[in-house]
């Protein structure tokens, strides 16, 4: 059976709408949708070990988590579907160092400068890993031409409007599976 590997983004958790909508269409087991450490370090090998135990067919991730997708799919070459991916999170996320809460339960963390630079230090191009990339046009957080030009040679969908959250992530779940195995 494929399975999928859910990375939410910054301040944001497992359980969150993206992942119970693909849990539903996916299917509970073939969605694997982890709390991510606030730690870039930490998360990568936290994912790096679910890659290789869980036998990992397609990433898919979410702003920050579409950052860490794009480092996992060029190291281990896999599938990646990126929504509204932040192409340099070290310089979109500095303005929140410091004490944050977690959309999804309001758990207290310090996101440290520190992990700014282990941010920088996960900088990859796409090359090796084959991407499907939704954007949308109106993201009220990260300029969505970044992120259209970093992966001008893979698939790319812009949807004019929509916000950072993309909400409507289930008008693409046909896309998402056709792509998932191709």
């Amino acid at each position: 059976m494929l399975k999928i590997l859910f990375l939410h983004g910054f301040s944001s958790c497992g359980r969150g709408n993206k992942s119970k909508m693909l849990k539903a269409y996916f299917g509970e087991i073939g969605v694997i949708a982890p709390n991510l450490p606030f730690s870039p370090k930490e998360a990568i090998e936290v994912l790096d070990k679910l890659i290789e135990s869980e036998k990992i067919d397609l990433l898919m991730g979410s702003s920050l988590g579409g950052f860490y997708a794009t480092y996992l799919a060029e190291k281990h070459r896999l599938k990646a579907v990126l929504l509204n991916p932040s192409t340099q999170p070290w310089k979109t996320l500095a303005p929140y160092v410091g004490m944050q809460k977690r959309f999804c339960d309001d758990e207290p963390f310090n996101f440290k400068k520190s992990y700014l630079k282990q941010m920088k230090s996960l900088k990859v191009l796409p090359l090796k890993g084959r991407y499907l990339v939704l954007l949308q046009s109106d993201d009220e957080l990260l300029d969505y031409t970044k992120a259209q030009s970093l992966y001008n040679t893979h698939h790319i969908v812009v949807e004019h409007g929509g916000n950072h959250r993309f909400e409507n992530i289930d008008a693409y779940m046909s896309m998402i599976r056709k792509f998932r195995t191709l």
